[in-house]
């Protein structure tokens, strides 16, 4: 069981959309901290500040060291889904930040959107997430399949503010 200071310094090792991508760019594939900078586009040092605190709190782990292209030592680091089951208090709107950042750059056909409107009773709202998780993190939690494509999912759920309005 976490104690209160190591639960509090997950919380904060992932309130950056940074640390969350670099999760999501090490789930399928090891990644040294070079590979991480290159593909977000940051400075080697900036990228390993955040490796190291991903890394100190558990989300990563470092694989065997190897070799690169000029001989230099590379460490590659790797996903432990340990961010799966973290509580995040109001992770909303680092989230949405998140997902908004992911998909920079995508074209219009390359994001699937499924939107619909709901009037649901507050149970009925709380079992159709409770059934929604349930199949996410089945798949979340399988292994990745060797001739897989990866990709990401983000889920919103949230009050309807016009509705809202209408009712005070």
């Amino acid at each position: 069981m976490a104690t209160d200071e190591e639960v509090q310094a997950r919380a904060r090792a992932l309130s950056s959309p940074l640390r969350l991508r670099i999760l999501r760019l090490c789930l399928h594939e090891s990644r040294t901290n070079k590979e991480i900078a290159d593909l977000l586009e940051i400075n080697p040092a900036t990228s390993l500040h955040h490796v190291r605190t991903l890394l100190s709190n558990g989300f990563l782990v470092a694989e065997e060291t190897r070799r690169g292209n000029r001989g230099a030592k590379e460490v590659p680091y790797r996903s432990t889904k340990l961010s799966w089951g973290t509580k995040l208090p109001d992770a909303a709107p680092l989230l949405v930040d998140t997902f908004l950042q992911e998909i920079d750059g995508l074209a219009p056909q390359e994001i699937q959107v499924l939107r619909v409107g709901l009037k649901l009773s507050e149970d009925t709202q709380q079992e159709m997430m409770s059934r929604i998780r349930a199949v996410i993190e089945d798949y979340a939690m399988r292994d990745a399949e060797p001739d897989g494509v990866a990709t990401s999912l983000f889920l919103a759920h949230h009050l309807d503010l016009n509705s809202a309005k209408q009712r005070v």
